[in-house]
């Protein structure tokens, strides 16, 4: 039996149980597993006789801690999307300020940025406490991640955004060839 270990922000556990539990079965469900939560300590246990299934679940579960709705965060379950969670203070410092101003650019003017960067890359974005996550497709995921890396680093969006269109360009034309 495979098992796993997430501590997941405390206001992030009524999300992942869901009204009456819903939430929870379900995802227990989808993924043939068991979860279990401590609220008190923030830490869920996902068990499981498939590892693979338990990663998955793993995932799912720290998805939701890091702020996505269950509804988008269950597409890990799907074959090719995986997450990835970028730290804001890698890129801000020790800067309070920094990290708050960083934030403001990825989720951009309305959102706009954010919404960009994820209809460019068939990607989800959640800006969430210190960090940035992302589910994507595999094959779109350094090109989403790279995206946020840029923003993050100070490039300005138009650059980012003509960017993204070159290297889905690209990888369309490879896959022409």
């Amino acid at each position: 039996m495979a098992e796993e270990l997430i501590k997941i922000p405390e206001d992030r556990i009524a999300v992942l149980v869901g009204t009456k539990g819903v939430t929870k079965r379900k995802i227990q469900k989808l993924s043939d597993t068991k979860i279990t939560v401590n609220s008190e300590e923030g830490e869920v246990k996902v068990e499981g006789d498939d590892s693979l299934k338990v990663l998955m679940a793993r995932d799912i579960v720290k998805a939701v801690g890091r702020g996505f709705n269950p509804e988008i965060a269950v597409k890990l379950l799907e074959d090719d999307n995986i997450l990835e969670i970028l730290n804001i203070k890698d890129f801000a410092g020790k800067s309070k300020k920094k990290e708050e101003r960083l934030k403001s650019r990825i989720i951009g003017t309305q959102g706009k940025a954010k919404q960009t960067i994820e209809d460019k890359t068939y990607s989800k974005l959640s800006i969430y406490g210190k960090t940035v996550a992302i589910i994507a497709n595999m094959g779109k995921m350094a090109i989403a991640r790279r995206a946020v890396e840029m923003i993050l680093h100070g490039s300005q969006h138009g650059h980012v955004y003509q960017w993204i269109d070159e290297q889905l360009e690209r990888d369309k034309q490879e896959e022409e060839n």
